[in-house]
């Protein structure tokens, strides 16, 4: 199972390094959510794909579930939510203003101050 998560991890990177290579602030912004969730994936693998029970005071189980990757995860769901949204709000921003997501047209002219 740790071999097929490798793979879509790394699909995923693949994916999100090319959308973030490309010209338009859109497909910038979907690269970025799809690395962050390429993190996420990659800590949930790291921290072992185990079966077992919750992680109850009480409970009587051979074996408990590691809930610090899922802590981190949930953490970095929430911040990556954060600053997708910031992205989005700011791309919105910058169309209205000049008309355009083209990363080129964005820049400016040089010389121009």
């Amino acid at each position: 199972m740790e071999i097929l998560m490798a793979f879509l991890i790394g699909i995923l990177f693949m994916t999100a390094t090319y959308l973030m290579l490309s010209k338009s602030l859109l497909r910038i912004i979907i690269g970025t959510g799809l690395l962050s969730h390429g993190a996420h994936l990659l800590l949930l693998t790291m921290g072992g794909l185990k079966k077992g029970a919750a992680p109850l005071l009480g409970e009587n189980a051979p074996s408990y579930a590691d809930p610090l990757p899922q802590a981190l995860i949930l953490t970095a769901i929430v911040i990556s939510f954060g600053v997708t949204a910031f992205f989005l709000v700011l791309a919105y921003r910058a169309y209205q203003e000049l008309g355009t997501d083209n990363m080129d047209r964005l820049r400016g002219k040089e010389g121009h101050e």
